[in-house]
């Protein structure tokens, strides 16, 4: 998919700040990584241990500046852009150590800037002194992501294709509320702002329910529909697709009120977004919860494949010229990370990587052939539980330790928060192809998928008291693939 930003002055804009950025950079190198992923990937978990684990000395044998000692530090500075949220690290590092609770999803754009010093390995450059990487991270929710093919279709198009997948089989009730207010309505008919409010309400408990752990659907464009911020009863969230006939809707009409409210979306919502912050990435990782859709069922699973897809093929992949790269960014590493990994033994999370490796195929090679690396990695950015061995009668069966979250619920009990317990999730299936396959086909070649949440662990703690930094999986293989050939 190709995104246009429709005018010469936003393409001369984003040219002029990547311009001035590249001249920043000379004086203080700088990579812009973009953490993005849909709701509950991980994605404040994954910043938070990576800043912590930088700052406090954590276990990274991988990262290989770092377990060479040519990292001699890291400390957070004030980020580069005044006019965005910064990201809140003190209060997310008080919830995982202190209260041993998730710290709460992204709902906005948020940045943090890390400096990293270290040696070079170049024997040149260690003559010319030590040196110092800006990492700037820009955290943004992955739905919005889902917004950007918006910028390529007018309202028509868009109404078409989200009236059909509302129809689509597997979607929840929701769907069926939204579909028979909607038939009920004339798209030639008057405008009413009361009509246009309870249709987008009703398309957004729709949007809501599709999220939902028993639906886990992912396809839920527009994204901030469900995170509205200071725009929630604005115009431009007032708006949804009508079935029927809307190409051309008369002055003064329902389908008229509802494509202008939909172009306003895009000009107000999507286009600042691509041009302030999303064109300005030059590297990204991508955190994808496979298990949550596969606990969901083959439904959830196609619709997670379909959306992270399209967020995939929203990037500008690929490396420029030395002169291009003073006017264009492209990202040129993309890092897929299948979370949650430490929810499975580890014997399974080959499979995991080889089960997004087969959903995302198209969008991979896409992203390769236009000169970008991309890699999959099974991680957990926050390490909450440990490896064991369940018997049941004769058979003694990898399993995972920990401390079920508050609530959480599975076989007839209910958890409290305080109590370990050791819990076979299951088996991933070796095909990466059946995991698209009906649930009884699944479950003639492999044991059921089971999964709970679990709570942070408990940090040990030094013989002098002092806690460690948080455990993780494959944190420092992440490291190295988006900034290890910038310390090099």
């Amino acid at each position: 998919m190709r995104l246009n930003l429709s005018s010469l002055a936003d393409e001369a804009r984003l040219a002029f700040t990547t311009l001035g950025d590249r001249a920043t950079d000379i004086v203080n190198p700088t990579v812009r990584l973009g953490v993005t992923g849909l709701a509950r990937a991980g994605k404040t978990v994954f910043i938070t241990a990576l800043v912590h684990n930088l700052v406090h000395g954590g276990r990274l044998p991988v990262f290989r500046a770092y377990a060479t000692g040519r990292v001699t530090g890291a400390r957070l500075e004030p980020q580069p852009d005044d006019d965005v949220p910064r990201f809140d690290y003190e209060d997310h590092v008080r919830a995982l150590v202190e209260e041993r609770i998730w710290p709460e999803s992204t709902r906005r754009i948020s940045e943090l800037r890390l400096s990293i010093a270290y040696e070079s390995a170049s024997f040149l450059r260690q003559r010319l002194g030590s040196g110092t990487l800006n990492l700037d991270i820009v955290d943004y929710p992955g739905e919005w992501l889902l917004d950007l093919p918006l910028l390529a279709k007018d309202y028509a198009a868009w109404s078409r294709e989200a009236i059909a997948l509302a129809r689509r089989p597997g979607r929840p009730p929701a769907a069926a509320a939204f579909l028979a207010r909607a038939e009920t309505v004339d798209p030639a008919g008057a405008e009413d702002e009361t009509v246009a409010r309870e249709l987008a309400a009703l398309f957004t408990d729709y949007l809501r329910a599709c999220r939902a752990d028993e639906h886990a659907l992912s396809t839920l464009p527009p994204g901030r529909f469900l995170m509205p911020g200071d725009l929630d009863g604005s115009p431009a969230l007032t708006f949804c697709p009508l079935p029927g006939e809307v190409a051309d809707p008369p002055a003064g009409s329902l389908g008229r009120m509802m494509a202008r409210r939909y172009e306003a979306y895009k000009s107000v919502v999507v286009k600042p977004f691509f041009r302030d912050h999303f064109a300005r990435l030059d590297r990204q990782i991508v955190l994808v919860d496979a298990l949550n859709a596969l606990n969901a069922g083959p439904a959830a699973v196609a619709d997670l494949s379909t959306a992270m897809t399209e967020i995939l093929g929203s990037y500008r992949p690929g490396a420029t010229s030395w002169l291009g790269s003073l006017f264009t960014r492209r990202i040129d590493r993309i890092l897929i990370g299948a979370t949650k990994a430490d929810h499975l033994h580890h014997a399974d999370h080959d499979r995991l990587e080889r089960i997004l490796g087969h959903l995302l195929a198209p969008a991979i090679g896409r992203a390769e052939e236009a000169g970008a690396r991309v890699e999959i990695a099974a991680l957990a950015s926050v390490r909450a539980t440990r490896e064991g061995v369940v018997t049941a009668g004769t058979q003694k069966l990898p399993s995972i330790i920990g401390t079920p979250l508050a609530g959480e619920f599975f076989e007839g009990e209910t958890f409290d928060g305080r109590t370990e317990i050791a819990f076979f999730p299951g088996d991933l299936p070796r095909n990466p192809g059946e995991t698209l396959e009906g649930v009884d086909s699944i479950s003639q070649r492999t044991s059921p998928l089971r999964f709970v949440r679990f709570r942070p662990p408990a940090l040990e703690r030094t013989a002098e008291g002092m806690k460690l930094s948080l455990p993780h999986i494959r944190l420092d293989r992440a490291l190295e693939f988006l900034i290890g050939d910038r310390l090099a």
